[in-house]
């Protein structure tokens, strides 16, 4: 047998997906958070993503997942990817608790 030579990977014409996610829900600003197929919706009009509905939404589900469990994104509803989906809270401005000995005179 011939091998075939691997092709180089072409990069994707598209941010992650829990980038375009965090660009959607910012952008939807939804008081109670924003649902996967609004997001969906926002991800095909605005991003190379590819026409297959399916492909990309299954992708979707698995960043909401991943990026909930992370906590870059916060479920407000639901389970899974099913719900609405909030911002998450950075985690780098967490102030540090430090306690203070006092001194014995």
């Amino acid at each position: 047998k011939k091998k075939t030579s691997a092709k180089p990977k072409v990069p994707a014409a598209h941010p992650k997906y829990v980038d375009m996610i965090k660009a959607a829900v910012a952008s939807l600003k939804e008081r109670g958070g924003s649902s996967r197929q609004a997001i969906l919706k926002y991800v095909m009009a605005n991003y190379k993503v590819g026409t297959d509905l399916k492909a990309v939404n299954s992708r979707i589900k698995n960043a909401l997942k991943n990026g909930v469990k992370a906590g870059t994104l916060k479920q407000s509803k639901g389970t899974g990817a099913a719900g609405s989906f909030k911002l998450g809270e950075s985690k780098s401005e967490k102030p540090s608790k430090v306690k203070k000995v006092a001194a014995k005179k």
